[in-house]
């Protein structure tokens, strides 16, 4: 890992252009998968409402993300695309990618060297989810790649490479999962696995402006909190602690006991100033109420139920949280102010493991799953399949969450993007 490349006559490309329009970020500019702009399709094939498809350079999980035009996501290659023979592990490349949201072109990619030595691809989990699982994030100017221990890296949407730097050496046997976040002038980064570190990094260089230590088995997105006194909170779930902090200064200001786990990979989802956590294999859930200072627990939670996902984000919206729990297929929907359970059914493909988080568009959910395609459910107490939409022809897992732009849905697998809308 070089420590520092720097342009400095690039520095000030990267400034904020953002269309309403956008998706620049994992889950979204309201980072809870919500959509509220031109209705979705509800249908899809290969014969139906596919505007375009992409072959990539190789699989990943990380999710699209769209901004003026243009596509950005991850992949890699070279290593750890058949587990009956994963090959050399020196072969392995990262790629960042930039597609042309219209056609589906690729615009331009960049490899990306590891900084260190990768876990070999054996096991229960690389294998589903390989070495490419962080979503880019961007401002309309620059995009950000975490691609764990092979560093942050930042180029102008144009392709050109403003920065890099790494963010911890450790690599996990189960890999990365955590995307990072942009606000103002700071990019903040879950580099748990790493380095056991949150950074929060200037944007326009790439230096550290303020960091923190202890963040067990968290593989989620950090989450900008809006209070209504106008203050914001920058949430991170770790195993047995939530922690809140300043997203300016970097001081903790709150904290509170959470769901203990192996790996916390959902990531937090506020509303109304407060916060909802799911997790764990067993499934919990809890609502906490932001705010505060010091130790919460015995104030600001305000419930806990045994319902949950290990993966999948969940969605609030008008009173009911929704998720998917990963490895039962089973679609959960709660009470949002009690935790008291409404349904639990059981999704088409249920067999199936759900990785992706959930997109929020005119009262419908489009929930993906690995290999059974992208069922549409009501964001309603009363459960209903409205669709169950899958492309024939690709057989690779589809990790990623959607994202959606301009009444379109942009999908991808291991071994394409899709376009999705109206033709």
């Amino acid at each position: 890992m070089k420590p520092g490349i720097l342009i400095p006559a690039l520095l000030a490309c990267l400034s904020f252009q953002l269309a309403a329009e956008d998706w620049p970020r994992f889950r979204g500019p309201t980072a809870d998968g919500r959509t509220s702009a031109t209705e979705l399709p509800l249908k899809w094939s290969e014969r139906e409402n596919l505007l375009w498809k992409t072959e990539l350079p190789g699989p990943g999980s990380s999710s699209p993300i769209v901004s003026g035009g243009k596509v950005f996501l991850t992949s890699y290659s070279g290593y750890g695309l058949d587990s009956r023979e994963a090959g050399d592990a020196a072969k392995l490349k990262r790629h960042a990618l930039c597609l042309d949201a219209a056609t589906g072109k690729i615009l331009w990619q960049h490899e990306i060297e590891s900084a260190g030595q990768d876990k070999p691809y054996t096991g229960q989990y690389i294998t589903m989810h390989g070495y490419a699982s962080g979503s880019a994030v961007t401002d309309g100017s620059g995009v950000f790649f975490f691609f764990a221990h092979a560093g942050v890296h930042a180029f102008t949407v144009d392709g050109r490479k403003v920065w890099e730097k790494s963010a911890g050496e450790k690599a996990h046997e189960w890999g990365a999962g955590s995307s990072p976040v942009l606000h103002g002038d700071l990019l903040f980064v879950n580099a748990a696995l790493e380095s056991d570190t949150l950074y929060a990094l200037d944007r326009r260089t790439g230096k550290e402006v303020w960091s923190a230590r202890g963040f067990p088995a968290s593989w989620n997105t950090p989450v900008i909190v809006k209070l209504k006194d106008g203050s914001e909170e920058l949430v991170v779930n770790a195993s047995g602690r939530l922690r809140a902090f300043d997203p300016e200064k970097g001081g903790e200001l709150w904290s509170c006991q959470a769901i203990r786990a192996a790996e916390l990979c959902p990531s937090v989802v506020a509303h109304d100033g407060v916060l909802y956590i799911i997790g764990s294999p067993r499934g919990n859930a809890m609502a906490v109420r932001a705010g505060g200072k010091g130790d919460v627990t015995q104030t600001h939670v305000l419930w806990q139920a045994q319902k949950g996902s290990n993966v999948g984000s969940p969605v609030f919206h008008e009173g009911h949280l929704y998720f998917v729990n990963d490895a039962r297929g089973t679609f959960h929907c709660l009470k949002a102010d009690t935790g008291e359970d409404v349904y639990e059914e059981r999704l088409p493909g249920s067999r199936d493991r759900w990785y992706a988080s959930p997109i929020l568009n005119n009262g419908r959910l489009y929930y993906t799953s690995r290999t059974s395609g992208t069922v549409v459910i009501p964001a309603a107490p009363k459960f209903e399949v409205l669709a169950t939409n899958v492309i024939a022809g690709d057989s690779s897992p589809f990790n990623a969450s959607p994202a959606a732009v301009d009444g379109r849905i942009y999908l991808r697998s291991d071994r394409f993007a899709y376009c999705i809308g109206p033709r």
